[in-house]
């Protein structure tokens, strides 16, 4: 073996092993979709993603881009995403049988996001890359005692994508990029139900039918006030997907990115689980109270499996980029994200009967950036960047699992190179959430109360990366 085919063979071998440390240890995101690809990207808020080409992070947007590196290059980062997500109560009310609650305390966690990229040049003309990172993550948890509690608690989404890819130079000027995505997606939600409604409900059932005296339910209703069972469905799968874009030298100083990336379609499949209560009553009622808990259980509330049709957009972008006097780097994009498919979130028992629905109507969003590079010295490079961020939650269908609205981007890092082949690159973002409104009961305030009120949110990134070049 000579030295180019044991460099490449190590090359990898880095990259299977860090791709399998990254699903071994999972990815975790906030939010439902994750710009967060590199810690160069983040200081300019993101800007140009489809054109820069500032090191191999960039195949993570346009895998045209990798037609830029004529040397081996790998890039490892990681974004601490730090959400506050705190509700603020405008005239809530509780479920049936329930006490009210509270604000839920801070919803919003802090995060590592891993990111992996690696391009090797084959030759003159053909650019190999790999990128591992997170597309799609949520994160949101309040306290047990959350008013919204039978309508979310924990919510949790984790995603990897894993994407080989490969560019080619098709002129000086002109360049395709091509790639596959693997993608595996896992799930984690609880909420609480409303167990004592749901023995008021069999008990009034149970008088209807003549099955046990109506003067009995009051009684009953009285005995089971403040039950509660806790559900948690879980689930994953895996898919495929595709990316492509087009780089395009105007001149030396400018160029144009397109890309897109495809939409994916998962079948998750997990379980729910209940944690169901053991009434505690007088005597006289302890017999028909535990037949009611029986019916509930077994009818309603009991453990299986559960699949889900999760349906996740597709993504465009178009970019510019723009070199001034060596000094001065220019960027701008417009990225359309197809969020329109995602019209709710279902899951289904695997008997076929319908477990729980949420609508969720999400509309397309448009996001659009502007950012600055200024080069200090050959060892410091300065950037900032502002982005305007559409929220595809409309009022309407807003749920306490994903309180999402509009995002107003103010970026800013630095790289410092400590020779040709070794640099750092740190990010900072500050995300300013337009308040969004909720008024939610997902349709019966008697089984899962009424949340009012808005949300005070805002998030920090902070992103590190190195790159290296041999």
């Amino acid at each position: 073996m000579n030295s180019s085919q044991f460099r490449r063979t190590r090359i990898a071998a880095a990259a299977a092993g860090t791709v399998f440390a990254l699903a071994a240890g999972h990815s975790y995101g906030s939010g439902f979709a994750l710009q967060e690809e590199s810690a160069s990207g983040l200081g300019n808020a993101f800007a140009g993603g489809a054109a820069a080409a500032e090191d191999a992070s960039s195949m993570s947007v346009n895998p045209a881009t990798l037609s830029k590196y004529t040397t081996n290059q790998v890039v490892m980062g990681v974004s601490v995403i730090t959400p506050s997500i705190k509700f603020k109560d405008g005239g809530s009310a509780a479920a049936a049988f329930q006490p009210q609650g509270d604000s839920g305390g801070d919803a919003g966690s802090t995060v590592p996001v891993p990111n992996f990229y690696l391009a090797v040049p084959i030759n003159r003309d053909w650019v190999f890359g790999l990128g591992v990172n997170v597309p799609f993550g949520l994160v949101t948890e309040y306290n047990d005692s959350f008013v919204g509690r039978f309508q979310g608690i924990k919510s949790e989404v984790k995603t990897i994508n894993v994407n080989p890819a490969l560019s080619w130079k098709v002129t000086d000027q002109l360049a395709l990029g091509l790639g596959v995505d693997w993608q595996r997606i896992s799930a984690d939600f609880s909420s609480d139900v409303n167990y004592s409604g749901a023995m008021a409900q069999a008990a009034q059932s149970a008088a209807a039918q003549g099955l046990i005296p109506a003067s009995l339910v009051p009684s009953i209703v009285g005995a089971t006030t403040g039950l509660q069972s806790k559900s948690i469905v879980d689930g994953n799968d895996t898919t495929w997907g595709w990316n492509a874009g087009l780089l395009w030298d105007l001149n030396p100083a400018t160029r144009i990115g397109v890309s897109y990336r495809s939409p994916v379609n998962y079948k998750v499949t997990g379980n729910v689980s209940f944690d169901n209560p053991t009434p505690n009553v007088p005597a006289p009622l302890a017999p028909v109270v535990g037949q009611l808990a029986q019916q509930v259980n077994s009818v309603a509330l009991f453990n299986g499996g559960v699949t889900a049709d999760v349906k996740l957009p597709g993504q465009a972008n178009l970019s510019i980029f723009q070199s001034y006097n060596n000094r001065w780097d220019w960027m701008a994009d417009v990225q359309w994200t197809g969020w329109s498919r995602f019209k709710d979130l279902t899951f289904v028992r695997t008997t076929g009967a319908l477990l729980q629905t949420t609508p969720e109507n999400f509309d397309d969003t448009w996001r659009v950036s502007a950012g600055a590079t200024y080069k200090v010295s050959e060892q410091w490079k300065l950037r900032g960047g502002i982005a305007y961020d559409q929220s595809p939650v409309n009022t309407t269908d807003l749920t306490v699992r994903l309180p999402d609205g509009d995002r107003y981007w103010l970026a800013g890092g630095a790289q410092y190179k400590f020779s040709q082949q070794l640099r750092f690159d740190l990010g900072l973002a500050y995300l300013f959430i337009k308040q969004p409104d909720i008024d939610q009961n997902e349709g019966s305030t008697a089984q899962n109360g009424l949340v009012t009120g808005h949300y005070d949110s805002n998030v920090i990134i902070v992103s590190g990366q190195l790159v290296y070049s041999f």
